[in-house]
């Protein structure tokens, strides 16, 4: 607009003919060649009329030219922006589009991704330890094993009868399992028996809830004080994860305690791992976050033990710790115990004795001897241990199909280039070290089965020696 108007503001600088066309050039050139007017009549008053005619004229043009100019530039000028706003709003579109596509795809994909991840948690957890369980047994390469139920079964008769054939020129250690601090009567019972009959008979004082390379080391050095102390060598007893740390010290440091040991017996211990750890701390399992924050309350924070000595019994782990450390079955002799729990109902009413709880000071009446105050502030401290025994070996035989004692696996707990002793009769996993309230005398009691494959251990022990 404002460049038409500074191209026709420099018509005021032509004559009239190039500005406003023949009509003016006619009355201009008529005016000079009239021949009755002369110089001297056209006056100067016409001619300012005239040229204020004309300046009219010009003005009046110009005007009308910049009202048609106008419209025409401020149609284009709309024309243009509307035709730029499209085409701005076309492509906003297009990015608004092409922006809600890839997110869709991005949240989808998420959405899938989440959807693999909880079907693949659920997979796992429902699969479990199915692979896992009995692996020891179909590895390649590793010792075979050797039944010794039936010898086992002659000796316990024996013992029962009444002959004892443990000899005195060996210290017996009995190695506790996990969370053996918190039962004050773990394997007390068996140490009795066998002090009775005078033979040296010790409970190793270890920190059950540590790590099995932690114990290992402590049951080196307590084997090796034993062993200075009186020139004796050691027979070996662990139960539980007390086997598993008695079996890694003799893998560790085997050089150090050959002379020193005579045989190892592992009693319903998870020396291939067990179950129910794994099925705990399993990671990639639904809810494996939650387990494993409420495990660590209850290990570290209420217990005060270590996270590890649960994740050294996982198939995990153990397959990694024999896979670098194996233990001398060719020069050591050993023993493998396993037993299946019973999931009678009658098995829910057993309660199992594990502590005593001394009662505040009560008046009694004088007649009472000091022995019979004594044993009447003692009130037995028992929970129903092989109830929950009952649950979870049922629980594995629904799951898995395999015969346990409530935590250990019959084949998980035979040690490769073992002697096996798996009796027919159910026994839970506590049993060994428990005792019952409800006592059997027409079968053998916990004390008598340690006696028998100890003994079991001693006649081993002399045939490698010869």
């Amino acid at each position: 607009m404002f460049r038409d108007a500074e191209k026709h503001s420099q018509y005021s600088n032509v004559s009239p003919s190039q500005c406003y066309g023949r009509h003016f050039q006619t009355i201009y050139q008529a005016a000079v060649d009239c021949p009755m007017l002369s110089k001297s009549s056209y006056t100067r008053a016409s001619l300012l009329e005239h040229e204020r005619e004309l300046q009219s004229q010009k003005e009046n043009f110009f005007v009308n030219k910049i009202s048609h100019i106008l419209p025409i530039e401020t149609t284009r000028v709309f024309i243009r922006q509307g035709v730029a706003l499209s085409f701005h709003f076309l492509n906003l579109g297009r990015r608004l589009t092409s922006a809600c596509w890839r997110t869709s795809c991005a949240y989808f994909k998420c959405i899938c991704t989440q959807v693999q991840g909880f079907l693949s948690r659920v997979r796992r957890t429902l699969q479990g330890s199915s692979h896992d369980i009995g692996w020891l047994q179909r590895t390649e390469g590793l010792p075979p094993t050797e039944d010794g139920t039936i010898r086992f079964m002659e000796l316990l008769h024996d013992i029962r009868n009444g002959e004892h054939c443990l000899p005195n020129t060996l210290i017996y250690l009995l190695i506790p399992g996990l969370f053996s601090n918190h039962s004050p009567l773990y394997f007390v019972n068996t140490k009795k028996f066998f002090s009775k009959m005078g033979l040296a008979c010790h409970i190793a004082k270890i920190h059950s809830e540590s790590s099995v390379e932690k114990n290992a080391w402590e049951l080196k050095q307590y084997i090796e004080e034993l062993y200075w102390g009186s020139g004796k060598r050691v027979l070996l007893l662990g139960h539980s994860k007390g086997g598993v740390d008695a079996a890694a010290a003799l893998s560790l440091y085997w050089a150090d305690l050959k002379d020193k040991v005579a045989g190892l017996a592992l009693v319903q211990s998870p020396y291939g791992g067990s179950p129910i750890a794994s099925d705990i701390l399993r990671e990639g399992q639904v809810a494996d976050k939650e387990a494993r924050r409420i495990m660590e309350f209850i290990i570290c924070k209420l217990i005060k033990g270590d996270m590890r000595a649960l994740e050294d019994l996982t198939y995990e782990k153990r397959k990694d710790f024999i896979e670098k450390h194996s233990l001398p079955a060719d020069q050591l002799p050993l023993i493998s115990f396993h037993t299946e729990a019973s999931t009678a109902p009658g098995v829910l009413a057993t309660m199992s004795h594990i502590a005593h709880a001394e009662l505040p000071w009560l008046p009694l009446p004088q007649f009472c001897s000091e022995a019979e105050v004594e044993s009447g502030r003692r009130v037995p401290v028992v929970i129903p241990i092989a109830a929950a025994m009952a649950v979870s070996a049922l629980h594995l035989w629904l799951r898995y199909g395999e015969a346990s004692d409530g935590l250990v696996t019959r084949c998980d707990a035979e040690v490769p280039g073992s002697v096996v002793v798996k009796p027919d009769r159910k026994l839970d996993h506590a049993w060994m070290v428990c005792s019952s309230l409800r006592k059997d005398r027409s079968e053998a009691d916990a004390s008598e089965m340690c006696e028998a494959l100890l003994t079991m251990l001693v006649e081993r022990w002399k045939m490698k020696q010869a």
